[in-house]
């Protein structure tokens, strides 16, 4: 066998030599903190070693603790971001298609959101008491704006003659939306569904650590009280890899719906 087919192609090589890099940081960060943890330099109270927060993650995973909970925030999340996402990406394309609704709503919209998480939570508490409604509303606020927006901003920039051409060919408003504003708004829309999943695990932290007795967020709340930190710290770890793994299929999506357009890779 020729010895060259054996070998990893350029490209290959490349990808692969990226995922090294990108692994270096998180890598090196994990083994100085292991081993300044051993060897006294920082408070293992308050910044456990990595090998003791995978214990605590391994103890949480075997009772079934950490599933029943992570499961019930997984379900949280999805419903706040069906409700906020699906109602932002309706209003991004009326307020987009018309001016007069565009100065009618825009404003108030905007004002919304402005106003953070921690602000409104207590108020949607004394609303709708610390059962689900409280946290899926937080949820589904915080997952509207980015896909507003980012729908508004998508149809805005469409280039107007198509526009133009469109009416000349007598499409209605449906056939309108369908066949040219969502088409051409696709890189804005996945930008906002993005950034709408990623504040939507910021909404469900928020409700779950003011008021809950369920969920991810709940159990670090619980493990505080108590000093457990590495629970604490396996909460932190189990949100940002969920969300990086959120982020990545939406980023895979973008990749294959935009894979005709030619953009600069770096």
């Amino acid at each position: 066998m020729d010895g060259s087919s054996v070998e990893l192609s350029p490209r290959k090589n490349s990808k692969l030599v990226i995922y090294l890099l990108g692994a270096v940081l998180p890598v090196g960060a994990l083994l100085l903190w292991q081993v300044f943890g051993q060897l006294g330099y920082i408070s293992t109270m308050l910044f456990p070693t990595p090998a003791t927060i995978f214990g605590a993650f391994i103890q949480l995973t075997t009772s079934g603790l950490l599933m029943e909970h992570f499961q019930i925030s997984v379900t949280r999340m999805v419903i706040g971001f069906l409700i906020g996402g699906g109602l932002g990406l309706l209003f991004g394309i009326v307020v987009g298609l018309s001016k007069p609704v565009e100065k009618a709503l825009d404003p108030t919209v905007q004002m919304i959101r402005m106003i953070p998480h921690l602000a409104v939570a207590p108020l949607f508490i004394l609303w709708l008491g610390i059962g689900e409604e409280s946290k899926v509303l937080l949820i589904a606020k915080g997952a509207f704006f980015p896909l507003y927006i980012n729908t508004y901003l998508g149809i805005r920039s469409v280039d107007n003659k198509l526009f133009e051409v469109a009416r000349t060919l007598g499409f209605n408003r449906w056939k309108l939306v369908r066949l040219l504003v969502i088409p051409s708004a696709v890189p804005n829309l996945l930008l906002g569904l993005r950034l709408s999943l990623g504040v939507s695990w910021v909404g469900l932290v928020v409700a779950e650590l003011m008021a809950a007795t369920s969920g991810i967020g709940y159990l670090m709340s619980d493990a505080r009280q108590f000093n457990n930190t590495p629970v604490v710290f396996v909460g932190i770890a189990i949100f940002a890899v969920v969300g990086v793994f959120t982020d990545t299929v939406v980023r895979l999506l973008e990749k294959w719906l935009l894979r005709w357009k030619d953009s600069y890779q770096g």
